[in-house]
């Protein structure tokens, strides 16, 4: 499925920490990775990392996944020593209780728990409300505010500590999978495409900042400036207990990648991916996603100058906005055949008006 190469990215991508707006790690994983292929690499400004394929051809295609991932920032040190943060990206406060994190500070990461008041000591209507982020704090094991300054320093961001493991023949947990998943989709088919004939070109992205509004997707598609946009990002695993299929429609894990049909996608370039997957026996999972639009990159580069020819290809997720997502390497690989096979089917003179083409 993927070789031992390319599993040795994903490990170390996961692993990376990265989160929004503090992307350092991934970016310098993502880039040395796609050196080994691309014929140009580069960063930019925000930090969205860019391979390239067949540059100079006159049709553009781009793809985006994001590798930035929820996380905290430090606002505060208590007399006690204690770190009190804020969100960064969207966060379950649900799950936040008792996780490990490293925070990210000038001299490397300095690891910390999530604490709160025990059990024992909550009134009886707190034991059923969940607590709000600023009940919680972080805590390194200082004694005092003079020895936790010596560590860390207010605006430090905070990610889960790295957790990355396999989990039976096909699927793999992390923190960060959404939406690392999808940033090693596109690393992985620019790997693919490297060794095709192509007839446009091809650019590969790492995004920034998606979890706080889509920032990195908008910079790099407005400077690329493609006619074609494959966004990848992770989408909801119904195959939970209690999760309403009849809002979310029926996804599996291992069922194949998921094709979305919201507004964010063009219908020209959907059909083209439907029929390249029936041709080469590609299996997918359609769906209608939970909203109209919004909410991935998709919809900042379909907008992006004079409008782009966009799709959403989704890799169902299980637990998604916690630190143990889940998702089945046959839904990652599913999705690297698709966009190769459809990419390397592009003349290079393709239309995409919808009633047009």
């Amino acid at each position: 499925m993927f070789n031992s190469t390319s599993l040795e990215f994903l490990s170390e991508l996961l692993n990376s920490a990265s989160p929004s707006g503090f992307e350092l790690e991934a970016a310098a994983v993502y880039r040395k990775y796609l050196g080994t292929f691309c014929t140009e690499v580069k960063t930019d400004v925000l930090g969205n990392t860019i391979g390239v394929l067949n540059p100079g051809a006159p049709l553009r295609v781009m793809l985006a996944g994001h590798y930035d991932e929820i996380g905290f920032q430090i606002v505060y040190i208590s007399e006690e020593g204690l770190l009190y943060f804020r969100p960064n990206g969207g966060i379950d406060k649900l799950n936040v209780p008792a996780t490990e994190v490293d925070i990210l500070t000038a001299a490397g990461r300095v690891p910390g728990v999530i604490g709160k008041k025990p059990i024992h000591l909550l009134k009886p209507e707190e034991r059923n409300t969940p607590p709000e982020l600023s009940d919680l704090w972080i805590d390194i094991g200082a004694e005092n505010r003079e020895e936790a300054e010596k560590l860390v320093s207010v605006g430090d961001p905070v990610v889960v500590r790295a957790n990355f493991r396999r989990f039976g023949e096909h699927r793999v947990m992390s923190k960060g999978m959404d939406d690392k998943i999808g940033a090693f989709v596109v690393a992985e088919t620019l790997r693919e495409l490297s060794s095709r004939k192509l007839n446009v070109a091809v650019y590969g992205v790492g995004t920034v900042q998606e979890e706080v509004g889509l920032r990195g997707a908008t910079a790099s598609t407005f400077g690329i400036d493609p006619q074609v946009g494959f966004a990848i990002d992770v989408g909801f695993a119904t195959d939970l207990p209690d999760i309403p299929k009849k809002l979310l429609g029926e996804i599996k894990l291992g069922s194949g990648p998921e094709l979305n049909r919201s507004c964010d996608n063009n219908p020209v370039l959907g059909r083209m991916l439907r029929a390249v997957a029936r041709q080469h026996d590609i299996a997918y999972q359609e769906t209608a996603a939970h909203r109209a639009s919004g909410g991935t990159d998709a919809a900042t580069m379909q907008l992006t100058r004079a409008g782009v020819a966009t799709a959403l290809l989704s890799i169902p997720n299980r637990y998604m906005h916690s630190p143990v997502e889940i998702c089945d390497l046959r839904d990652v690989a599913g999705a690297v055949r698709l966009l190769t096979e459809t990419i390397a089917s592009f003349r290079g003179d393709e239309r995409f008006i919808p009633g047009l083409d």
